[in-house]
Order: C-alpha cells, then structure tokens, then sequence
C-alpha cells in the first residue's frame, strides 16, 4: 500500500521514539531490530536490512532482514558489498538493470526488489562496521532521494556509535557466560560430577524463572549464573567432599562452608552476572523456614534467585546418581517436594515446579549422564 510521506513532526517523533529504545537496550538482536524498524519507518521502505562484517568468516551478515530469515554473502559481493567497500551510499532506482543486484534472491523467494537504497555505517573510530540497506519505496514515486539518503545517514550515523557500545557490551557479557559456565563445571567435576549436572540446573532454572513471572532479562540472568551455585566447593578437601558414607558433624560444616566460600569468591564484583552469581552461591541452601545455612534466612529475605536454584539443585541432586546414592524415582521425588513444600522451599516456587515438571523431565533425559536411567 502507498504511503504519503511523512511530515517533519512525524519524522522527528520516529527519530526520538527509537533513539530512546537504542540507548536503552543491551542486547544486540534487540537492537539490531530497533534499527531495521527505525530506517524503514523513517523513509517508507517496503524492508530493511542492518548488515554487519563478520571478519573472522570473510562475510557479510544479517540476523534482521524485513521478510526473510538470515543471509551471509561474501564481503565485497552485491550492492551491499559495494557501499561497505566503497565507504559511499549507493541509491538505485530500479536494481532490475543493475548488474551489482543479486537478483537470485528474487527468483528464490518470488519478490520483486524495484528501489534500492544502502548506507555504510561506522564506529566511533570511523571503521565501517555494517550497512542500512532499504528496498522498495512506498510511495507514489517510487523511488529513494537524496532526501531518503540523508536521513538514513543520520540513523546510520547513531546506530553505528549505538552498536558499537552494545557489541561491546555483549562481548563482556559472553565472556563473562563462558567464565561462570567454565567455572561451574570446574567445581563439578572436582565432587566427581559432570558438566551436564550445571547445565541441567541452569535450564531448569530458566524454566522455573518464567513460570515464576520473572522477567526474560532476570530469567536469562539466573540461566546464566546458576552454574556458579557450587563453585565454593573448590576449596572442600577431596576427602570430605566425595566421601560415600555419612559425614560428621565437622565434616558437614566444611561442605556447608563452600557457600561463604562461593560468595567471598564472587562477591566483589560491579558486574551484573557475577553479582547475581554471588547470591545464587551463598543463598542456594538457605531455607523457606529459616532452617538454612549459612545464614539462616527465611522466606521472601531470600532472593528469588537463590529460592529457584534451591528447587532446581535439589531436583537435579535427586534425580542423579551420585557418588553416595543412587538416583530417586520421580514419584519419590514429588513427594519430597510435596512435603517440603513451605519448609525448605518456597510454597509458589515448588507450585510452579509441579506445573512443569514435564518440561523438567524433558530436560534431564535430554541431558542425561547416562548414569540415572533408573529415575523416572
């Protein structure tokens, strides 16, 4: 459908409007769609593209594309290529006639690419990082101006600075998932389980996280740090930690000390993971009731983080087998739940627990050891 175009207070209220959004979001999928949605809206496009280098594969990318699913193409090849070569817009009226058009597409998906327009963009020190690029203007005339151009440059001009911080910061942050992850299997492995066991944790986390009514922000954050939960227990000699029989009462306060262990490790980090993971590794054994260690906290004082974890921890304890048990059968393990249900946990947490105990289920045969076929 045609469309007139816009007026300067409509144009100025989608630059405002998505320049907050941009400046307050981190993830950089989630920019990457404010910025595709922002350079259609801006000029009328039909679609629009954010392409991004990928200098490790020699290619050029999109995860937003308006109408398909993502694209790679060779650094250098199309118009797109072109304009990140050139470090120069490119505007083409009909593409039909240009031999740098990568008609293919268009015969694969049946869609007819008439205008074109394509706009490098950099970062802060002035590196092509990416390009805009728009198809099909929606109105009458038909075509992209320098007009059009213009104002794409000014969206591409505070996108590029805009991704560059976020690029940034979710490099920081996958570097950090990997640190925890690492970690969290480092302390596993060294009680003699396996890796999966933090990956099990972490996902049923994630699942309780939502059914709960977290945030998907605070849910990813819990998936992302419970693998930490037990790294205190780096610190616990070999001889208490994989005992098989009963501890005594000293031996059991060296295993509880691997919490303060776990938060004095984590806890002095600004970092938002890391700080979130400090809470999980002191708080993942304190009790609904009051009951736990090593504080003794009760109810609502413990963080809803350290609440999940506790259910997903122990679900996954029970489930396994371990060096001291063999693994329990899940109607024994519902009720355990059941009976702890206000005591050791928290009463909504275990409800959410039973309403997806199928998908927990579905998690741990899917990240099975190969040790525990007997739980279930």
């Amino acid at each position: 459908m045609l469309r007139k175009d816009l007026t300067s207070e409509q144009l100025l209220t989608i630059i405002f409007e998505y320049m907050a959004k941009i400046s307050s979001e981190s993830k950089l999928d989630k920019v990457l769609v404010l910025m595709a949605n922002m350079g259609r809206e801006m000029i009328l496009a039909d679609r629009c593209t954010v392409w991004l280098i990928d200098e490790s594969s020699g290619e050029l990318y999109t995860t937003v594309a308006h109408g398909v699913r993502e694209i790679r193409i060779p650094i250098g090849s199309g118009l797109v290529g072109h304009a990140i070569a050139t470090g120069e817009p490119v505007i083409i009226e009909d593409a039909r006639h240009d031999p740098r058009h990568n008609a293919e597409n268009d015969r694969k998906t049946g869609y007819q690419t008439k205008s074109i327009i394509t706009i490098p963009f950099r970062n802060n020190d002035g590196e092509t990082i990416g390009a805009y690029q728009a198809i099909n203007k929606m109105t009458e005339a038909g075509k992209f101006t320098d007009y059009d151009m213009n104002l794409l440059s000014l969206a591409a001009s505070y996108a590029g600075k805009s991704l560059e911080s976020v690029m940034l910061h979710q490099e920081i942050a996958d570097t950090q998932r990997e640190i925890i992850s690492t970690m969290g299997e480092i302390g596993e492995i060294r009680s003699k389980e396996t890796g999966n066991h933090v990956r099990r944790v972490a996902e049923y986390s994630y699942v309780l996280a939502k059914a709960y009514g977290l945030s998907d922000r605070e849910a990813e954050t819990l998936r992302d740090v419970s693998p930490m939960h037990d790294i205190g227990k780096v610190a616990i000699p070999d001889a208490v930690l994989n005992k098989p029989g009963k501890l005594t009462d000293e031996e059991y306060d060296i295993i509880k000390s691997h919490t303060r262990v776990g938060h004095q490790l984590l806890k002095g980090s600004r970092r938002e993971l890391l700080a979130a993971a400090a809470i999980i590794a002191e708080q993942h054994h304190e009790k609904w009731d009051g009951s736990g260690y090593p504080h003794g906290l009760a109810g609502e004082d413990i963080h809803i983080f350290g609440r999940i974890t506790a259910v997903a921890d122990v679900f996954d304890a029970l489930s396994a087998e371990r060096v001291y048990k063999a693994a329990w059968p899940l109607e024994r393990i519902e009720k355990l739940f059941r009976e702890e249900r206000g005591r050791h946990f928290d009463p909504a947490v275990v409800d959410v627990f039973f309403d997806k105990l199928d998908e927990l289920v579905d998690i741990r045969d899917r990240l099975n050891d190969g040790l525990n076929e007997e739980a279930g």
